[in-house]
């Protein structure tokens, strides 16, 4: 690992304990290699009321010239957003974590991108064909190329 890669999430990780960014709680992020995050809504969005979700991020030792692997998991408690640009494993098509990733971008701001997705949502959808996407997609959602061209949701 890194001394650029350590130092980088040591100071994301400190930024996002000491500052409250609502809607937005790590759950787990004992190494820098997996953070846990749970994310919510925090606009009135009926899809979304009440509702928690959990994000995981997996950095790369080349983090931040590559973007993290950024996906939904389901627990026993949370599921997977319906939306549609997230598939139903989880994998989520938004242009920061592919094409429009910068070394700029960061946990925090990730976070509230898919945050901001989400609640400017006004179809309770899955992307269209969704099943066959899920059964043919690699682990890694860094390895699809998407194609950003729906951005009306």
């Amino acid at each position: 690992m890194s001394g650029g890669f350590s130092k980088r999430l040591g100071r994301e990780l400190l930024d996002l304990n000491k500052n409250t960014y609502e809607g937005i709680k790590i759950v787990q992020s004992d190494d820098f290699k997996k953070w846990l995050i749970d994310l919510q809504v925090i606009e009135d969005n009926p899809i979304y009321n009440g509702k928690v979700f959990r994000l995981q991020f997996e950095f790369p030792s080349t983090y931040p010239i590559d973007s993290p692997t950024v996906k939904f998991i389901k627990t026993f408690d949370r599921e997977i957003p319906m939306h549609p640009h997230i598939y139903s494993n989880g994998h989520i098509c938004l242009n920061v974590l592919g094409n429009e990733w910068s070394p700029v971008q960061t946990v925090a701001s990730v976070t509230m991108s898919i945050q901001s997705m989400l609640s400017d949502n006004k179809r309770n959808d899955r992307p269209p064909g969704d099943a066959r996407y899920v059964a043919h997609a690699p682990d890694n959602p860094r390895n699809v190329r998407f194609e950003y061209h729906d951005d009306t949701v």
